[in-house]
């Protein structure tokens, strides 16, 4: 009796619960449907938005004035829809929402999609935005990712699909996007990037231009042009799969080689190479969202500094062989906080956006040679170490292969010199040999402490500068010269606000210790007598062209390959390096264009510290400026001839008077052929110790 008691109960609370969650499910259903009904009527009751909204995205330089504004929204460049190339209409339809004029404003299961995916992840990293929220969004809102703009972006999209027909908002959508480059609008990108009208865009035209919105910079065909590439496949592959092309189009279209305009549309901007920089690094080094960048509305606090950019763009257009299709980059660096305050990418940037000083990696040459030496000082080498400048075969193996590096002009000394003048001269038979007397890794880990990131190989001809390096990564390195032995990080970006003033990114000096300041210092003091024509020897310093022009103290190293022309060089408060060459890698003429980026470095710097103090390189604790005889590389005296002024650290300089070798020439030989002997028998052992390390290949 207890047990069908107890069965009748359980059968009781089982029909109460179903009722109860039942008519809990009708409620809630009904609930929904008639929040649903008020939020459609809401919506058709409050009519069409208004749609005449723009943004703009302000760029300050470090002063806060405003350098450029884009301005983002439908009043600049409208097309109407008629006179816009089918294949840019189909192509976003295809690739950004293929639903798009079957659904009301959402796709219901690209959002159940991506809640799972947010679900699952814990974030809203997932979107399924169609082009009409795109475009609510575009108009009325920002890009946050927050439930509230969410909300209020479903409002708006309701409210255009009530009442604007599905034409009128595809031809808003391709009106207010950021194609990049400063082209806002479908009219303006086809003018920008293929010299045609929006209607005269061709399937695989359109199907490029309809990637780049998604990020702007990131796909840009001048920057990036294998990604836009893919980008542009992956778009026509969508059209085939979708009906909108046939698969004779779509291969057509793959085989198209795209020619882009050769006259761009006018810029009109301060710092163009600069301001592309700036976005990029936006979106890749402080991952702000591209939607956020694409909607505008930003303030972009930069380190650009406008009269030194004016300095750097003056003088690269009076420089600058006009008659020939040669190229150069310009850079200047705070030392003291990385901070940019300058860069020039190319010669005319209308005609070629690609950012040589950002991009590009060259052969530095000779401008390599302080990392070098700096390694040296620090493994014993004074500024006053002697070695013999000669013709010399390096082997590099044991099978008889040899290395035979050659100075500018097969000019040698025949007779030892000190690591200040092979640093002056640029003697390159010098450097091999301090690179043989060292560890094979000890350029490499010298270069990588100063913020060299780009590959470098250890071997025998890295010492000249064999391994290619970015202009403005090299010119960052010297930093650490100029700032007492501190590397900084290359800066761009202050800080960024929302159209709210919200802090979106805030950034601050990035500075450590890299170098010792003594050594640094002594780096720096044989640096400057790269401008001491005292030095003139048997070959002439290689800044004697320019030194003329030099009002202030400086220190630089400049550099050369069959291909590359280099200078660069600092003050105690501004680096600036300056590369010259072909796009092409076509051989220099060095008599015509060998001077040409010492030219623009020596104008720029001296234009952009026009005013300044003319600061003076701090001497730091434990040095000591000793004087040195030229011509033996001992102390200085009045009796021997020409001298010039070393830093050495304390208890380290010569000690020995030039004096001493006036006295006895017939033992100074004696001794001299002793000195070649002890040399090339460390040459030699060193040499086997680079065989079998196994990484000296030349």
């Amino acid at each position: 009796m207890e047990v069908a008691t107890r069965r009748s109960q359980r059968k009781k609370r089982r029909r109460f619960w179903f009722r109860f969650t039942f008519r809990s499910t009708m409620v809630i259903a009904i609930l929904s449907v008639l929040a649903l009904l008020f939020i459609f009527s809401y919506s058709y009751l409050l009519g069409p938005p208004p749609m005449q909204v723009a943004q703009s995205t302000y760029i300050y330089d470090d002063d806060g004035n405003v350098v450029n504004e884009t301005q983002q929204g439908h009043q600049r460049n409208w097309t109407n829809i008629d006179d816009v190339s089918p294949f840019v209409l189909d192509a976003f339809v295809a690739i950004e929402d293929r639903k798009f004029y079957d659904h009301h404003g959402f796709d219901y299961m690209r959002i159940g999609a991506a809640v799972l995916k947010n679900v699952q992840t814990m974030s809203r990293s997932q979107g399924a935005s169609t082009i009409t929220q795109q475009y609510a969004r575009n108009l009325f809102l920002n890009h946050e990712k927050t439930w509230d703009r969410k909300a209020r972006e479903a409002l708006y999209a309701l409210r255009l699909e009530w009442h604007v027909p599905k034409d009128d908002i595809l031809e808003g959508y391709v009106n207010t996007i950021n194609f990049g480059h400063g082209a806002y609008g479908i009219e303006r990108a086809a003018q920008l990037y293929f010299g045609v009208s929006a209607n005269d865009l061709s399937l695989e035209q359109a199907a490029l231009l309809a990637g780049l919105p998604r990020g702007p910079s990131y796909y840009s065909p001048y920057n990036h042009p294998e990604r836009a590439k893919d980008r542009q496949e992956l778009i026509l592959s969508e059209m085939k799969d979708q009906g909108k092309i046939t698969a004779e189009q779509y291969e057509e279209a793959l085989a198209t080689n795209i020619e882009f305009s050769e006259t761009q549309q006018s810029q009109e901007r301060v710092a163009p190479y600069f301001q592309d920089v700036v976005e990029r690094e936006l979106l890749e080094r402080y991952d702000l969202d591209p939607a956020i960048v694409e909607a505008g509305g930003l303030k972009v606090f930069t380190t650009l500094d406008t009269d030194m950019q004016k300095a750097a763009e003056t003088y690269v257009e009076q420089e600058m062989p006009a008659d020939e299709p040669l190229q150069t980059a310009v850079v200047s660096v705070d030392p003291t906080t990385g901070d940019v305050k300058a860069m020039v990418g190319g010669v005319h940037y209308d005609e070629s956006p690609f950012n040589r000083a950002y991009d590009a990696r060259r052969s530095p040459g000779s401008t390599f040679k302080p990392f070098l030496y700096y390694a040296a000082l620090k493994n014993g080498f004074t500024p006053a170490t002697l070695l013999r400048s000669e013709p010399t075969s390096f082997p590099l193996n044991e099978d008889g292969d040899y290395y035979e590096p050659g100075n500018y002009g097969e000019i040698y000394a025949n007779d030892f010199i000190t690591m200040t003048q092979a640093l002056a001269y640029s003697d390159n038979i010098y450097a091999v040999k301090t690179h043989v007397l060292q560890e094979p890794e000890s350029l490499i880990e010298t270069a990588q402490a100063a913020g060299i990131e780009s590959p470098l190989s250890p071997n025998l001809s890295l010492a000249l500068g064999a391994s290619d390096v970015g202009v403005l990564e090299l010119t960052a390195a010297y930093s650490s010269f100029a700032n007492g032995g501190a590397r900084v990080e290359p800066r761009l970006i202050e800080r960024v606000e929302d159209a709210e003033g919200n802090v979106l990114i805030d950034t601050e000096p990035e500075v450590e210790q890299a170098f010792d300041e003594r050594q640094t210092y002594m780096m720096t003091e044989m640096m400057r007598h790269m401008f001491n024509s005292e030095l003139n020897d048997y070959t002439s310093v290689t800044g004697n062209s320019i030194s003329h022009l030099i009002t202030r103290p400086m220190a630089g190293k400049s550099g050369s390959t069959p291909n590359d022309n280099w200078m660069i060089g600092y003050t105690p408060n501004l680096v600036t390096g300056v590369w010259v060459g072909y796009d092409d890698n076509t051989p220099l003429d060095h008599r015509k264009h060998g001077q040409i980026a010492k030219k623009i470095w020596v104008k720029t710097l001296e234009k952009s510290l026009e005013g300044e103090l003319k600061h003076e390189f701090q001497v730091p604790r434990g040095v000591e400026n000793v004087d040195i005889d030229l011509a033996t590389g001992l102390l200085a005296d009045e009796a021997c001839g020409n001298a010039y002024t070393a830093a050495f650290v304390h208890n380290t300089a010569p000690t020995e008077s030039c004096t001493e070798y006036l006295e006895n020439d017939e033992l100074n030989a004696e001794e001299a052929k002793e000195e070649i002997s002890k040399e090339k028998e460390k040459l030699f052992d060193r040499l086997k110790r680079w065989f079998s390390s196994n990484e000296i290949d030349g």
